[in-house]
């Protein structure tokens, strides 16, 4: 009796496991042909000559020899990194803050929530257009706003100080509904009992925040970080919209994702282009790499 109880559990793991697989068979599929196919040969053509048309030649590794020497890959890379830097921090902290205020219990709150969140549902290419037309120097509502108070009105798309940080500006408004969304869920994953016993030994705001809220929302914080760090490295459209391809700041904005379309569909050096894709693509990892080491240092599960 016990063989065939453990036969029919046998089966029944077996089952339950086909069944599984079953499920996630289209997940996989598309997974394959969307992403595993494309990387794998996005890695050969890295190692080739390729017009896009005619059969790839292989140089070995000419094409990242090419790439150490490259000013404007290096440029490309210095300006991701300086765009990611600004970028990530801000969104982050205006999140945290937007998450906050939204966990409130207000009168409206659903559409204070819809409206932070529509700029994340958003075509990127209607929102570049829009904030061209409101950074204009000549008409731009921006700086009419700082004209009337009296401020001093950049020319923010056409100034090599500005340019940059312009696209930062957008990307910050962009990001910040989804990040806020997921540290709201965060926050009210966290236990009441925690605020009742603080306010009990009498502890402020302030000091609850710190020592409560932020502790206990590092789990949502860490995966915002890493998402945020992907997306930032991944920038295009905004650059791609509001600079243009003919902007003589072009240099100053051109990020890795752009020298990428530039050289691949601009100049048909496929072969190239997936060399920069591919270093990107390291790039991506190692730093994703080191923040799931060290996630252990500061992120605390309940």
């Amino acid at each position: 009796m016990p063989v065939k109880k453990k036969h029919k559990t046998s089966k029944l793991s077996v089952r339950e496991a086909a069944w599984g697989y079953l499920f996630i068979l289209p997940v996989a599929l598309g997974l394959a042909i969307f992403y595993m196919v494309p990387s794998a040969a996005s890695l050969f053509l890295s190692f080739t000559t390729w017009d896009g048309m005619s059969s790839p030649v292989f140089n070995g590794l000419d094409n990242f020899v090419q790439l150490a020497g490259d000013e404007k890959f290096t440029r490309s890379l210095l300006n991701t990194l300086l765009y990611t830097i600004a970028t990530v921090p801000l969104s982050i902290a205006f999140a945290i803050i937007l998450a906050v205020l939204l966990n409130q219990k207000i009168k409206g709150m659903i559409l204070y929530r819809t409206l932070y969140f529509i700029p994340v549902i958003t075509m990127p290419i209607a929102v570049g257009m829009v904030w061209k037309w409101l950074y204009n120097s000549e008409f731009g509502l921006i700086n009419f706003v700082l004209g009337t108070l009296h401020l001093p009105q950049p020319n923010w798309l056409f100034d090599e100080k500005f340019a940059l940080f312009s696209i930062v500006i957008v990307s910050v408004w962009t990001s910040i509904g989804y990040n806020a969304v997921i540290l709201l869920s965060g926050l009210q994953g966290i236990s009441s009992s925690y605020y009742e016993a603080a306010s009990l030994d009498g502890a402020g705001t302030l000091y609850r925040f710190f020592r409560i809220t932020l502790p206990l929302l590092t789990p949502s914080l860490f995966f915002v970080l890493v998402m945020s760090f992907i997306n930032s490295f991944q920038v295009f459209d905004l650059v791609f919209i509001m600079m243009g391809q003919q902007s003589s700041l072009l240099d100053s904005t051109r990020t890795v994702v752009y020298s990428i379309w530039e050289d691949g569909f601009k100049y048909f050096n496929m072969g190239y282009a997936s060399a920069e894709a591919f270093i990107l693509f390291i790039v991506i990892l190692v730093i994703t790499a080191f923040q799931m080491y060290f996630q252990k240092r500061w992120v605390h599960y309940q």
